[in-house]
């Protein structure tokens, strides 16, 4: 698969997981299923930050976009707290926006490290026993 195909079908999947998002901040307050509070929060936003890192340009220094996918995953959950203003049962927490911010920086985090690991492994010679 090219990388311009893995970039869409990323970004694709990221539009979808906003959506999902946004469908949950739309249910009024007493919809909203399992009460998952922080943990959703956070693990949704991981969720994001994976899906918008993985459709920037590989052209990116791996820096740049790891803080471009926190950035626009941060940004997504200022965006999400507004809407649920406007929700009836639900109200906007800035927490809530930490919690997402720090979700997003989790699992980039997350995925960089592994790539890093793997990449020492491709490149590191082959053990002499």
């Amino acid at each position: 698969m090219s990388p311009r195909t893995r970039r869409r079908i990323a970004g694709t999947f990221a539009v979808a997981w906003m959506a999902l998002i946004f469908f949950f901040s739309e249910l009024p307050g007493s919809a909203v299923p399992g009460r998952f509070g922080w943990l959703g929060h956070l693990l949704a936003y991981a969720v994001l930050g994976v899906l918008y890192l993985a459709a920037l340009d590989p052209q990116l220094r791996a820096q740049k976009a790891a803080v471009l996918a926190v950035a626009l995953a941060s940004a997504y959950g200022i965006v999400d707290e507004v809407h649920q203003l406007f929700t009836p049962g639900r109200s906007s927490d800035p927490v809530d926006w930490v919690v997402d911010t720090v979700g997003a920086l989790a699992g980039v985090a997350l995925v960089v490290v592994i790539a890093r690991r793997t990449a020492q492994r491709a490149t590191s010679p082959a053990d002499a026993d």
